[in-house]
């Protein structure tokens, strides 16, 4: 990484003046730094934000003020470092930086070239081997919720992934980390002591209320509250080793080796103010398009899911208290990559869906599909093979009896299976399901610009219940990329 970015005419000292909070976790981290960018912005300070995946752009991973970079931005500054590596490539055996690499590289100059007062920096993967980790001195560091993910690169226990994660503790910086597993704290633990990096564990946040009253949050769900709590210790630290560079702060102490409680305290009105007016899209987002109404989360591990199983089913009772006649509610998912997609499906059956809906992460089956969303390592062939995979999964979690494949639901398509029973359905893009599921009632879906496909009438004939409800209540969930893709055609605005 080191060689990569000084091709690209940077150097690692130059990143030290980037004021960096640096932060890690499996789930919520990047809610984390939606929250102490948010915060800190509103202090008036000019912020810096990388974070990944995109959902729809790849600019929005490279933020200035709470924005993705614009397009001529994103272009000037793309060519400029894609030039210094493509002009030095030949003296290096012909490498370039991967993706992700490159991307990384790209936000550290747009940051230093629009001198942003400090960067929130969210690891890609891991830690100790992500190439985020070539920083050499954040003011702060955080820790966010750790389970299991990434096992073919972080590990199979929490103890590995623990390791890893705890790889991005500094000498004398002081990090923070919510309240882990003990297996994952006692490594932790173990990480900071080899370091010398002080590790405190936030309060919750019931117990920063003693002091102000209720805190309420930008993001919704449970879950977000210790995410908040990370946060606001995040920022604190920041805005007292920053600004009040002359005076000692607890968190500065190296003395204490153990794992340390780090105190509650009255949040600003400015601190207040930024958690409750955060927007983090794709996690615990809905949308209303009249009679529809989305619920749209990323979540793609066991504990991600059991929150938003939990966020959804709380928040969907009380829309249904409210409408004017019955609801139906439809799943629309997809998962990706080494994840157990039936273990997940299991979590969601207690939602008592009257639809459940598969389709790859593929915006729509034309050729005008976005590149920024399209996945060049995986085949077409693959995706839906997955698709049908799950859905299989779902009868048997649902105890039908009936496990025949279900076909792809597009006339004239090539059906891998014969045709089944009405609750599941297998669509080829996620635009083909959500004209499906909508049945003409969202009229940003019904938009000439979203060209329909032809659906076989037989599929037609199962929408009766879309067609006959007060509402229908839709949760995409299982991928933030499934997301990415819905909120393009659902938000429009998100691809300008």
């Amino acid at each position: 990484m080191r060689g990569f970015l000084e091709r690209a005419g940077l150097t690692v000292e130059e990143l030290d003046h980037l004021n960096i909070i640096h932060v890690t976790g499996t789930k919520g981290k990047g809610s984390t730094c939606a929250f102490t960018e948010h915060i800190l912005r509103r202090y008036g300070f000019r912020t810096g934000f990388y974070s990944s995946p995109h959902l729809v752009q790849v600019r929005e991973r490279i933020r200035i003020n709470g924005r993705p970079i614009g397009k001529e931005l994103f272009t000037k500054y793309f060519w400029q470092i894609y030039g210094r590596l493509d002009e030095t490539k030949d003296a290096h055996g012909g490498t370039m930086p991967a993706y992700f690499r490159f991307l990384t590289i790209l936000a550290f100059h747009v940051f230093l070239q629009e001198k942003v007062d400090l960067a929130v920096i969210e690891v890609g993967i891991g830690g100790a081997y992500d190439c985020t980790n070539i920083i050499r001195r954040p003011w702060v560091c955080g820790i966010s919720s750790l389970g299991i993910d990434h096992t073919q690169i972080l590990g199979d226990t929490i103890e590995k992934i623990a390791w890893q994660k705890g790889g991005i503790f500094k000498l004398g910086v002081p990090a923070f980390t919510v309240k882990q597993p003990d297996d994952a704290m006692g490594m932790l633990g173990s990480r900071a002591n080899e370091m010398k990096c002080p590790l405190w564990v936030c309060p919750e946040l019931e117990e920063y209320q003693a002091h102000c009253g209720p805190l309420h949050l930008g993001l919704a769900g449970q879950h977000q509250r210790s995410n908040a709590s990370l946060a606001l210790q995040l920022s604190h630290t920041w805005l007292q080793r920053r600004c009040l560079p002359d005076q000692r702060f607890p968190s500065d102490s190296v003395v204490n080796t153990a794992v340390q409680q780090a105190l509650p305290f009255k949040p600003s009105p400015i601190m207040t103010k930024g958690l409750a007016d955060t927007e983090w899209p794709g996690r615990n987002q809905m949308l209303k398009h009249g009679a529809v109404t989305y619920f749209l989360d990323g979540a793609h591990t066991m504990r991600s899911m059991q929150a938003c199983v939990h966020w959804f089913r709380e928040t969907a009772v009380q829309h249904e208290r409210k409408a004017s006649g019955p609801v139906v509610r439809v799943l629309l998912f997809n998962a990706t990559g080494e994840r157990d997609s039936a273990a997940m499906l299991k979590l969601l059956v207690p939602c008592r869906f009257d639809f459940a809906v598969f389709c790859p992460n593929i915006t729509e089956a034309i050729a005008s599909c976005n590149a920024d969303q399209q996945n060049f390592n995986v085949s077409v062939e693959h995706m839906l093979t997955r698709c049908l995979d799950n859905e299989k999964s779902w009868h048997l979690h649902n105890s039908t009896g009936h496990t025949k494949g279900a076909p792809l639901l597009i006339e004239n398509s090539l059906g891998l299976a014969p045709e089944k029973r009405a609750d599941t359905l297998v669509f080829p893009c996620i635009l083909s399901a959500l004209q499906w599921i909508t049945q003409g009632r969202d009229s940003v879906l019904a938009d000439p610009a979203e060209r329909e496909l032809p659906v076989k009438p037989s599929v037609m004939a199962r929408a009766a219940p879309l067609c006959n409800a007060a509402e229908v209540h839709v949760l995409v969930t299982g991928s933030l990329h499934l997301v990415g893709g819905a909120l393009k055609h659902l938000d429009p605005a998100s691809s300008k």
